[in-house]
């Protein structure tokens, strides 16, 4: 609920913080460069004559090294600070994708999109260790409503730029998401404020240091945990299998996939803010089991008879679910990160790259063996099992 004054007038909206816009500035520049990138890069990889599961390894190698670097990149956080982490971390993505597109051979191709990784973990877990130490709680959930949209927003816009660009060469993407990426690392250095640290006894002595096992002792951080890997597993899902689903279940044209695609995009876009909102004034979990609910009802929709009308409504049901599931768990991990190690991040990123990787490989092969009901519905269980948790820790809140 909203503070009152005596009058019984609510007290005015809290602003967001200026870090916020920066970070979702860079946000932007970071989406709309890898949204121009991503669906040229197993094609380029093809060109070197390998075969579809080297061309989707090249994609897998990304997810795979941000995942295997997490660890050690916060523990750069918490030694160096937020900022030069994340600046120095596009800066490595920038020079290993620019570097990428002069790519001879596809050993190249693969190890440059490696070192690619290390970068993007840098640039998340420190995004997200600014976004936790920086924003009040008061105001989280609606911070990362707008830091979630300035990715959405990014990832829009960059396949409308990137059809060109990609007619031009397949090259070109590379070279245009480097300089995105540059840009970004500009506006990290030159607008996001300096942190001063202080030695290492000074800050162990200012506020006990905790790390990854005292976060899991909280239930609210395992609810986040899992809401997250059930959320980025459906949106990956849906980003993988849909577009399938549209020609061969459908039997329509490939634009209906991007039709329905987009209005969960536009769905998820319109609700992240409200649902910020939501979640700093009714409380977190509310949100996530939201997420949780629809994205059950959107997946369970899709695994129904495939028909055009209810298409459309499962696709906006799983925008609903998006949108809760990136703002509810996120504002959890900020209340519950700040003041502790960067382990806390890391673990946290980890758990959705698992999702996004698995998530597709699993509906994949269930597609394959039994067909797209069966996908759709091992997705609509884990959504499932999210909301559960999130139930569960509701009523031990309403008890306590």
């Amino acid at each position: 609920m909203t503070a009152a004054d005596p009058t019984g007038a609510p007290a005015p909206q809290q602003r967001l913080p200026r870090v916020v816009w920066i970070l979702s500035a860079i946000a932007i520049c970071v989406a709309i460069g890898f949204g121009i990138l991503a669906p040229a890069v197993p094609v380029f990889a093809r060109e070197f004559g390998v075969g579809r599961t080297a061309a989707a390894l090249v994609v897998s190698m990304f997810a795979a090294a941000r995942m295997a670097s997490a660890f050690g990149v916060g523990k750069l956080v918490d030694i160096f600070g937020a900022r030069p982490v994340l600046g120095i971390g596009l800066v490595i993505v920038a020079v290993s994708s620019g570097v990428a597109g002069l790519s001879q051979n596809y050993p190249q191709l693969l190890l440059l999109r490696g070192a690619g990784g290390v970068g993007s973990a840098m640039f998340t877990v420190a995004s997200s260790s600014v976004m936790a130490s920086a924003v009040p709680s008061e105001v989280r959930g609606r911070a990362m409503g707008a830091w979630s949209g300035s990715f959405l927003l990014g990832g829009v816009l960059g396949p409308v730029v990137g059809g060109p660009l990609t007619a031009i060469s397949l090259r070109t993407p590379f070279f245009f998401y480097a300089g995105t990426l540059m840009l970004a690392a500009v506006v990290a250095f030159a607008a996001l404020p300096r942190v001063p640290r202080l030695p290492r006894s000074e800050r162990e002595a200012a506020q006990p240091v905790e790390g990854i096992r005292e976060a899991l002792a909280l239930p609210k951080f395992r609810v986040a945990l899992v809401a997250d890997l059930a959320g980025s597993w459906a949106n990956a899902v849906r980003v993988a299998i849909v577009p399938l689903f549209v020609t061969e279940a459908l039997l329509l044209s490939e634009a209906w996939g991007g039709y329905g695609l987009a209005v969960s995009a536009a769905v998820n876009a319109a609700l992240l803010l409200p649902f910020g909102r939501w979640s700093d004034r009714r409380g977190r979990i509310g949100v996530v089991l939201v997420g949780g609910i629809a994205s059950t009802v959107g997946m369970t929709a899709l695994s129904a008879p495939p028909v055009l009308w209810l298409f459309v409504v499962a696709m906006v049901i799983c925008g609903v679910g998006s949108a809760a599931q990136a703002v509810g768990p996120g504002a959890v991990l900020g209340d519950v990160a700040n003041g502790r190690r960067g382990s806390v991040i890391a673990t946290y990123q980890i758990i959705g790259d698992v999702g996004a990787m698995v998530g597709p490989l699993a509906a994949g092969a269930l597609a394959d063996l039994s067909g797209y009901p069966a996908a759709f519905a091992l997705t609509a269980v884990i959504s499932a099992v999210s909301a559960v948790f999130a139930t569960r820790h509701r009523r031990a809140e309403a008890i306590s």
